[in-house]
C-alpha cells in the first residue's frame, strides 16, 4: 500500500500497519513520519521501542532473536529498522523478504530507507516490501512547489500571506524544509491567526540559507542563472573555500562529457545514462542540460575548473587569489546556466 506523508495520519487514525517502511532523503518528513507513528504506538499501548541500525557489523539473526523474545513491559512492540545504505546484502535481503512475508506477532515494524537506487527498486525483498507494507516515499519538495508548501503549512497555524511573501521565504530557506518549518513555527508564536503582512514576514524570517556545492551545480544543469548566482554568493559568505567546490563540480559535468561522447557514437541516450549511473528524475535534469550544452562547451568548463583549481590552490603565476577563484567559478556556473536563455 503506498501512502503519501500527509496521508499517514487518517490511515494511522484507522489503526496500526505491522509494517511500515519509509523511503526517501528528506529529513522533515522522515521525522514527522516516525513521530505520528511512534506517537500512535503508545496511545495503543505500546512501552517499548527497539531501534537497529544495519551497518557492515550488524548481525541479521538479531531480528529473529528479536521476534522470538517476549517484551518485558508491554503486549505491544515497536521496532525500528534504519538502513541508511539502502543495501542490506542478499542476507538481509532474505531477512527483509520474510519480515514482508510474515508479520511479526504484537509489533508494529518501521524500516527507514534512503531513496533508493535502480537495483535496490527492483530487488525482491523490496517488491516484497511494496507488495505487503505502508510505504511512504519521502520526496523533497521543490523550488518551484515550496511556495505553495510553505502556504499549506502556515495555513494549519490558520495564518495566510501573499504570493511575494510565500517566494521569499520560500529563497530565505533555499529548499531546506527543516529551516521553512522552523521558519513558520517562529510566525506562529510571533503573531496571532490571519493575514501576515510583508514587513511582519521580513523582520521574523531570518536568512537561514545553507548551500553546498551540489546545489550549485543542480543549478547549473537546470539553466537557472538568478540561482546560480545566489548559491554562489552564499558559499562564499558562508566561508567555503573554493578548492572544495571543484570536485562536485567537475563529478557534475563529466558524466555529460561522457554521454555526449556516447551520443557521437551513436549509442542510446538511456543506456548512456544508465553507464553514466544517472537514474531516476535526474535524468530529466541531465537531458535539458544536454540540450543546451554542446560537447565543446562542456569539455570547455572542464578544462576551466582545472585551471580554477591551481588557482584556488595558489599553483598559478600572478599571485591570483581566493576571491579570484570564486569569481571565475561564478562566472563559469553563470555562463553555463545561461547557455539556454541566449539560444531563446
Amino acid at each position: 500500500m503506498l501512502l503519501k506523508p500527509e496521508q499517514l495520519e487518517a490511515s494511522l487514525k484507522k489503526g496500526l500497519q505491522p509494517l511500515y517502511v519509509l523511503v526517501g532523503d528528506e529529513p522533515l518528513a522522515q521525522k514527522e513520519c516516525l513521530d505520528a507513528i511512534r506517537l500512535s504506538a503508545r496511545l495503543a499501548g505500546c512501552e517499548e521501542r527497539t531501534s537497529f541500525t544495519v551497518d557492515r557489523y550488524f548481525n541479521w539473526q538479531q531480528l529473529i532473536h528479536f521476534d522470538q523474545s517476549m517484551s518485558l513491559f508491554s503486549n505491544l512492540r515497536l521496532l525500528e529498522l534504519h538502513i541508511p545504505t539502502g543495501k542490506p546484502g542478499i542476507e538481509g535481503g532474505k531477512a527483509l523478504t520474510q519480515l514482508a512475508n510474515k508479520a511479526m506477532v504484537d509489533t508494529t515494524v518501521i524500516i527507514v530507507l534512503p531513496t533508493l537506487e535502480r537495483d535496490s527498486k527492483n530487488s525482491a525483498w523490496y517488491t516484497n516490501l511494496e507488495q505487503t507494507a505502508a510505504c511512504i516515499p519521502l520526496s523533497e519538495v521543490s523550488i518551484n512547489a515550496l511556495p505553495q508548501w510553505i502556504a499549506q503549512r502556515m495555513g494549519l497555524q490558520g495564518q495566510i500571506t501573499d504570493d511575494a511573501t510565500l517566494e521569499f521565504i520560500a529563497n530565505q530557506v533555499e529548499g531546506n524544509l527543516l529551516a521553512a518549518h522552523q521558519e513558520i513555527q517562529k510566525l506562529g508564536l510571533l503573531y496571532p491567526a490571519g493575514k501576515l503582512t510583508d514587513s511582519d514576514v521580513r523582520e521574523a524570517v531570518l536568512n537561514v540559507s545553507r548551500f553546498d556545492a551540489f546545489q550549485l551545480g543542480e543549478a547549473v544543469l537546470a539553466g537557472d542563472a538568478e540561482r546560480v548566482v545566489r548559491i554562489a554568493q552564499g558559499l562564499q559568505h558562508e566561508g567555503e573555500q573554493a578548492v572544495a567546490v571543484m570536485n562536485p563540480l567537475m563529478w557534475v559535468l563529466r558524466p555529460l562529457v561522457r554521454i555526449k561522447h556516447a551520443e557521437a557514437r551513436g549509442e542510446n541516450l538511456n543506456n548512456a545514462m544508465t553507464q553514466a549511473r544517472i537514474f531516476g528524475d535526474r535524468q530529466n535534469l541531465v537531458r535539458r542540460a544536454l540540450s543546451r550544452l554542446s560537447l565543446r562547451q562542456l569539455e570547455a568548463a572542464l578544462a576551466k575548473l582545472a585551471d580554477i583549481d591551481k588557482i584556488a590552490k595558489g599553483m598559478m603565476p600572478m599571485s591570483l587569489t581566493h576571491s579570484n577563484a570564486w569569481l571565475e567559478i561564478s562566472r563559469l556556473c553563470y555562463g553555463l546556466a545561461r547557455v539556454g536563455k541566449r539560444r531563446e
